[in-house]
């Protein structure tokens, strides 16, 4: 008898300390979401050549990989989730990508923004509809603000006048204290809701020591960088007692480039309103090879994905439906573009959308960049911004003409562009006008649609710099057919 009851105490040990084997290798468990009725303003420390999970950064373009990117998107599932309960962001800022350039290339920092934007279109915003304060439209998506303050502008960068303070994002060097009056403003506005932050550990740690400081919090901050699995919190309730809250994701990416979850997108054939294939030969019809030109050099331009769900809606940010495009742009493409490198526009540029209901109508350009990057990320391309000029210059189809397709830096070279749809047709015109200096007879471009998001150029310079600009290819994703809300993962 005796023995028997040994034997049942012993598989009852047995099976407590296998129960207690188990539980300990399960992930430890999150603090609850945070409350709404708090202002919180939560840091997700975005992954540079410094501070990063291995494999998740290419070390040559210092731009995510295909694993760092599953990361990115998984992490927004548990950042709407987990820590904001499924609530609505009040704001997003992200560093702007050229106050930290990294490698020998000075590739600049997209890795924040890109972090933060699939839970940034995990949310919604309401704007009127067109630029003179339309019915309110409810998009998925939210604007990114990743702009300039006017003391953090790093050389070589078009300043903007006037500056958008309602659309500052991170500066990486903290000039002048723009970051902390950053949040300190936003702290002193005392209005709850979520304030998220996307900036790599140097950034975040400086941050977070500066408001503590500032604001007299007295709270034991982390010591060293974790992991970009974790979230910080800084939670004040309405009284102003401040929390330091930590949020461990656990997220384990695999490392293969992200596959869209249903329903599958299937390629379409191109539906060009006016297509047009346009050669321009020196010596011929009057035309002549502008002095300077590239040779030997082929630039495919795309327009940003879906941003205007209606009307003129817009923050500069593309919609739900828009990254179905962004993440299927890198299979859309295969077999039809064969760039060595990717540009878009410096997301810190800002231009007009439409009205929100607190009054804000310049926002940050997201857009044109976020579209392209995946197509860079899956390939393991060196991805560049354009900021010696703005998009919102008059001249802004000339000044493309002339950064792309002379001085040589592009001859031999071929080059994917994240544009404009308006600023893709100047640029053509600019460049075909420049091969026609005593006048003649100058071919135009046909004008690109406001609905058409599919379509793209691809112009050639051959070995004498003879000009061929083709639109008769397109990326074969029909807008119609995405989903008007973002993909999940």
């Amino acid at each position: 008898m005796r023995s028997m009851q040994w034997l049942g105490l012993s598989l009852t040990a047995v099976f407590l300390l296998l129960s207690w084997g188990c539980t300990s290798t399960q992930a430890p468990s999150n603090p609850a979401p945070l409350s709404a009725a708090n202002l919180n303003l939560i840091f997700v420390v975005s992954e540079d050549l410094a501070y990063q999970a291995p494999g998740d950064i290419n070390p040559t373009t210092a731009n995510l990989s295909s694993q760092g990117l599953q990361r990115a998107l998984l992490m927004a599932t548990f950042l709407q989730q987990s820590v904001l309960g499924t609530q609505n962001v009040t704001g997003v800022y992200a560093l702007e990508p050229m106050t930290h350039l990294q490698t020998t290339s000075n590739y600049p920092d997209m890795v924040a923004i890109e972090t933060i934007q699939q839970f940034a279109i995990l949310n919604q915003i309401t704007l009127s509809s067109d630029m003179t304060g339309g019915t309110p439209y409810t998009g998925n998506n939210y604007p990114v603000n990743a702009s300039y303050s006017s003391g953090s502008v790093p050389s070589g960068v078009a300043v903007p006048s006037p500056f958008c303070p309602t659309c500052q994002g991170l500066d990486f060097n903290d000039a002048g204290g723009d970051n902390e009056a950053l949040v300190t403003g936003i702290v002193q506005a005392n209005v709850p809701g979520f304030y998220v932050f996307s900036a790599p550990w140097e950034t975040t740690r400086a941050l977070l020591a500066n408001i503590n400081s500032l604001e007299a919090y007295n709270l034991a901050l982390p010591a060293s960088y974790k992991s970009p699995n974790h979230i910080y919190a800084i939670s004040i309730t309405p009284s102003g007692s401040a929390s330091l809250v930590t949020f461990n994701s656990n997220v384990n990416p695999p490392s293969t480039y992200p596959v869209l979850p249903p329903p599958a997108l299937v390629s379409t054939p191109c539906t060009l309103p006016t297509p047009a294939s346009i050669q321009v030969t020196g010596g011929v019809n009057g035309a002549v090879v502008p002095a300077g030109a590239n040779i030997n050099e082929t630039l495919y331009i795309v327009r940003h994905a879906e941003a205007h769900p209606q009307g003129f809606w817009s923050d500069n940010n593309y919609v739900g439906a828009g990254q179905w495009r962004a993440l299927d742009l890198p299979n859309a493409l295969l077999g039809k573009i064969s760039p060595q490198q990717v540009w878009s526009v410096d997301p810190a540029q800002f231009s007009q959308g439409t009205v929100s209901a607190s009054g804000d109508q310049y926002w940050s350009t997201a857009a044109p960049p976020l579209t392209v990057a995946p197509y860079a990320i899956a390939n393991s391309l060196p991805y560049q911004l354009v900021s010696s000029f703005q998009l919102s210059d008059q001249n802004v189809g000339q000044e493309t003409s002339d950064f792309f397709f002379t001085g040589g830096k592009f001859s031999n070279q071929k080059v994917l562009l994240g544009w404009a749809y308006v600023q893709n047709t100047q640029t053509i015109n600019a460049l075909l006008l420049s091969y026609f200096p005593n006048g003649g007879v100058v071919p135009t471009a046909p004008v690109w649609s406001p609905l058409d998001y599919d379509s793209m150029w691809t112009v050639t310079l051959d070995a004498q710099g003879n000009l061929t600009a083709d639109f008769t290819q397109c990326e074969g994703i029909n807008s119609a057919a995405l989903p008007a809300t973002p993909p999940q993962f």
